[in-house]
Formats: C-alpha cells, structure tokens, sequence
C-alpha cells in the first residue's frame, strides 16, 4: 500500500466494508430492497443520469451513495472467485490482471441490484457515465 496521509482508491474488500458499514445484509440498511430508493439512485428513481452525492439516506457510518449511483472504481484487479465475508484484512486480488474491479452498481441498474456485494469489472483504460470514484486516505495502526 501507501505511505501514510497518501490517497488512493479503495481496495474491494475495503469497499465492501464501509458500504456494508457493520451489517450482514444485502444493503447496509437491511435486506428489504423496498427501502432502497430512499439510499440510493437506481433504475427506479434515476432517470437514467448520475445525481450529486448525498442526496440519498447515509449508510450507518454517515457515508453516501454506496449503493447506486455510480460504479466505483477500486485498487484490484478483479478475481472471478470473491469470498463473500471477506473483511478489510483477510483478502488480497491478483497481483497482475486486464481488468479493474467496480463496485456498488450504478444509476442504471433496478432496484435491488445495487446490494453492498454488487460487483463488476472494466479494463482501467474504460469510461462510462456510469463510472465513479471514491478516494481513501491511507494510515497506519
């Protein structure tokens, strides 16, 4: 990784964790993927077009737009094989690959695809209006 105070993109086991924000569930606000145009900007509210952020619900941790809205891009390259409870620590991507990892779903899919485990992979070079980004700052313990 980076040295301290240096921004990056999230890694995809990162970004799972902050959008799940301590949850289990689809969504960091539950499993009722009824409640999911009050969190985020999806194919049912969107009109087919990125919104500002923080329009929407917050996750529990007070961040915005994890669900829809835009894909983000993370610091992976992308593994057919993901461990569903992976936690910040405990998983590492290929070292090498074609493809970067995009998480959280965008404007454009239904409601109820946008889930906190929604991934998707694109070559780093691509852009889409529906690409986005979310940058973290690196510390140490």
């Amino acid at each position: 990784m980076l040295d301290k105070g240096s921004y990056r993109l999230p890694t995809e086991t990162e970004w799972e964790y902050f959008a799940r924000a301590g949850t289990t569930t689809p969504f960091s606000f539950g499993a009722d993927a009824s409640s999911l145009t009050d969190h985020a900007w999806c194919g049912k509210n969107a009109s087919q077009e990125v919104h500002p952020v923080g329009q929407k619900l917050p996750n529990a941790w007070r961040l915005f737009d994890v669900h829809g809205n835009v894909w983000e891009w993370c610091w992976d390259w992308y593994a057919e094989a993901y461990p569903s409870a992976a936690t910040a620590e405990d998983y590492a991507g290929p070292k090498t690959g074609e493809y970067k990892v995009l998480r959280g779903g965008s404007f454009k899919i239904m409601a109820g695809g946008p889930r906190a485990a929604k991934r998707a992979k694109n070559k780093p070079t691509g852009s889409r209006d529906s690409f986005g980004l979310r940058i973290v700052q690196s510390v140490t313990r």
